[in-house]
C-alpha cells in the first residue's frame, strides 16, 4: 500500500491474522491484526484508529512535533488493562525519533512524533492516546504552554463551563491570550501559549497562583484541593501539570473510551454552548468539523504570551491566599 491510507474495517467480520505494509514519509510500517477491535461496543478497529491518525496528522502534528510524548497503550482493547509508557521500547525501529531526558537517578528516553509515519506506527502499537510535554526539545526546560485542567465533580459539564468562563475572564484581565480544549474525557483544558522566557518553576508558580485566585474568588464552585474527598462537589483547578515531567493530553488525540472521543480544540464561543460536552467529538465527527471550520488552534503559536506583566499584576493584587507557597 503506497498511499498511506488504511482501509476501514468496522463492518468486517473476519478476525484472521493479517499484515499490511504502509509506505509513508520514506518509512514502511507493518500493520499486524488490522481487524482487531479496540473499542468493542462501537466496533472500532486498529485499522480505523490508524486511518484516523493518518487523516488528522497534518492538523495534529504542529501541536505535538518536537515534544516528548507518553504513550497510553491498550494491546487488547479498551475493555482490558492498558498502561502508560514513557520509555521507548528496544524493538521500536531506529527511524522513530526520540529524546533522552534526565530524571531522578538517571534518564528516560521518550518518543517524539514529528511525522505521519510515527503517528501511524504508534497506533499500530495500540497506542490510543498521546500525552505531550509542555516544552519542545530545543528549549526543554522552558515551556511554551501553561495548562489549567478543569476537573469536574459529578454535577455535570455546566460546572466546567462556569469554571472556564471565570478563568478566561481572569486571563483577559491579565492580558493573556488563551485557548481551550475538550479533553475527550470529563473536562476542559485551558491553555496559555508562552514565549518560553521562563522555566517550569516560574510557570508552575504562576499557574498555582492563578488557580488559587480563582478558588478565592469563587469558593463555592472552585477548589485547588487535591484530595477528592475534600472538594465538596466543586471543580478542581489542576495546575500541577505545569512541571517538567508532566504532560497534557495531546490535541486531537483519541481517548480510551467507547466511540473513540477526541481531545478537541474548540473556540471559546463553542466552549460555552448549551450542547457542549467533554466528549462532543469523536474520530469521525472531528474530521467533519475540521473540513468545515479548520483548526481553532491554527494560530496558537503566534499568540505566545510574555508573562512579565501578568506576574506584576498578580504581585500587586495578591493577598495571602495566592501569595503563599504550596504546602
Amino acid at each position: 500500500m503506497t498511499s498511506g491510507r488504511v482501509k476501514s474495517s468496522v463492518n468486517q467480520r473476519s478476525r484472521a491474522v493479517a499484515v499490511r505494509r504502509i509506505r509513508m514519509d520514506g518509512h514502511i510500517v507493518e500493520v499486524t491484526h488490522p481487524d482487531k477491535v479496540l473499542f468493542p461496543r462501537s466496533g472500532i478497529t486498529k485499522a480505523d484508529l490508524l486511518e484516523y491518525y493518518r487523516a488528522v496528522a497534518s492538523t495534529a502534528l504542529p501541536h505535538i512535533a518536537e515534544r516528548p510524548l507518553i504513550m497510553e497503550r491498550y494491546p487488547s482493547g479498551i475493555t482490558h488493562q492498558g498502561f502508560f509508557q514513557r520509555e521507548v521500547p528496544n524493538y521500536f525501529p531506529r527511524w522513530i525519533d526520540r529524546i533522552a531526558l534526565r530524571k531522578s537517578g538517571g534518564k528516560v528516553t521518550e518518543v517524539i512524533a514529528s511525522d505521519r509515519a510515527t503517528l501511524i506506527y504508534l497506533a499500530e502499537q495500540n497506542c490510543i492516546t498521546l500525552h505531550s510535554g509542555l516544552s519542545r526539545r530545543d528549549r526543554i526546560d522552558y515551556p511554551d504552554r501553561m495548562i489549567i485542567d478543569l476537573d469536574p465533580p459529578d454535577s455535570g459539564f455546566s460546572a466546567v463551563q462556569f469554571a472556564a468562563r471565570k478563568l478566561k475572564a481572569l486571563l483577559d484581565e491579565l492580558e493573556l491570550d488563551s485557548f481551550v480544549q475538550l479533553t475527550g474525557s470529563r473536562g476542559m483544558h485551558v491553555v496559555v501559549p508562552l514565549n518560553r522566557s521562563f522555566t517550569f518553576d516560574v510557570v508552575h508558580n504562576l499557574a498555582r497562583r492563578l488557580a488559587a485566585e480563582m478558588a478565592a474568588r469563587h469558593p463555592r464552585e472552585l477548589t485547588i484541593e487535591q484530595r477528592k474527598n475534600r472538594r465538596g462537589g466543586r471543580v478542581f483547578l489542576d495546575y500541577m501539570r505545569n512541571s517538567r515531567a508532566q504532560t497534557g493530553v495531546a490535541p486531537y488525540s483519541v481517548r480510551a473510551r467507547e466511540a473513540a472521543p477526541v481531545a478537541a480544540p474548540i473556540t471559546w464561543s463553542e466552549a460555552f454552548a448549551k450542547n457542549m460536552t467533554a466528549q462532543k467529538y469523536d474520530i469521525k465527527s472531528i474530521l467533519r468539523r475540521l473540513a468545515k471550520k479548520g483548526d481553532p488552534w491554527s494560530k496558537i503559536d503566534g499568540s505566545a504570551n510574555p508573562l512579565e506583566k501578568a506576574r506584576r499584576r498578580l504581585d500587586q493584587s495578591s493577598g495571602p491566599t495566592i501569595a503563599a507557597d504550596d504546602t
